[in-house]
């Protein structure tokens, strides 16, 4: 793998933002009333990206490491309320970039899947919520694989094996996981694919399978009458074993989804839309050009 400086990872970064932007957003973008903004959209989903590949917690440390060290490449450099409100407002072009990468790295020719449900806290459990944006939208929920009570979300995931997220949905945090799954499962169609024991219900196995044409393999209860072979659970367990290192990875590289510090549901919403875009582009700067961000270096 190729190391890089950071100069060099903007730099890349920027270069495949903008050739996406003129070739896609641009011949359909309508002129926009008011004033001009003098950040283009292809600075700001750049800076998004970037965010997670840097240790400050949040926006306000982030854009002031950004004015203190490289102002001469952003000179329009927004203050953070501003930068906050104007990334809002490409929370639905994030998640375009973000699925034109994972074309380009051949992830939707894929058909054996892994799907799975991750945790995302907002608040303490026990805060008063009365006045938090979050009350209303996120629920408290619990989750058994880490035996926590938590108020928040479940992110859940459609990926490959090899740890490229195809979709994602964030849901209340005490949705049922296959409900939880079912825009997912709308992405994909005549797929295999391994999930954990929350979708274990083989009459919703066969409503799915009836409606979209995917077959959802699980490990059965040992108390069910009829039993997989032995080896067949294995290969299930083994497989299921990679989907839980795609949120170890999305979870310990870069920003922790379960630490942006977000006030409101939609600041939250596009942090979480620019994590997992950043996540694909770590996986597609690896693949087409083998640079590996974790080891660039600050200069």
């Amino acid at each position: 793998m190729t190391s890089i400086d950071f100069p060099s990872l903007m730099t890349t970064i920027f270069v495949l933002v903008d050739d996406w932007y003129r070739q896609q957003i641009a011949p359909l973008d309508c002129p926009r009333p008011g004033v001009q903004a003098q950040l283009s959209d292809s600075e700001m989903l750049t800076l998004a990206l970037l965010m997670d590949y840097l240790p400050f917690p949040g926006e306000t440390q982030f854009l002031g490491f950004m004015r203190a060290n490289y102002l001469c490449w952003f000179p329009q450099l927004l203050d953070q309320s501003q930068f906050n409100r104007r990334l809002r407002q490409l929370d639905g072009m994030l998640e375009s970039l973000r699925r034109s990468w994972v074309v380009a790295l051949g992830a939707t020719q894929q058909t054996h899947l892994l799907v799975d449900t991750k945790p995302i806290p907002v608040l303490g459990l026990k805060r008063d919520k009365t006045r938090s944006d979050f009350s209303g939208n996120a629920t408290p929920g619990y989750c058994a694989s880490r035996q926590m009570y938590y108020f928040g979300y479940k992110l859940a995931l459609l990926s490959t094996w090899n740890g490229i997220p195809i979709a994602y949905d964030l849901v209340p945090a005490n949705t049922d996981e296959r409900v939880a799954i079912e825009s997912l499962l709308a992405v994909a169609r005549g797929c295999t694919i391994y999930g954990d024991k929350g979708f274990i219900d083989q009459d919703w196995q066969l409503q799915v399978q009836q409606r979209t044409g995917n077959q959802i393999w699980t490990v059965l209860r040992k108390n069910q009458k009829q039993q997989h072979p032995p080896s067949l659970n294995r290969f299930i367990s083994k497989v299921r074993q990679r989907i839980e290192g795609v949120f170890h990875e999305i979870q310990n590289t870069g920003r922790n989804p379960e630490r942006l510090l977000n006030k409101t549901v939609e600041g939250f919403c596009v942090h979480i839309a620019a994590k997992l875009a950043s996540h694909t582009l770590r996986l597609l700067l690896k693949q087409q050009f083998g640079i590996h961000v974790l080891t660039f270096q600050q200069s």
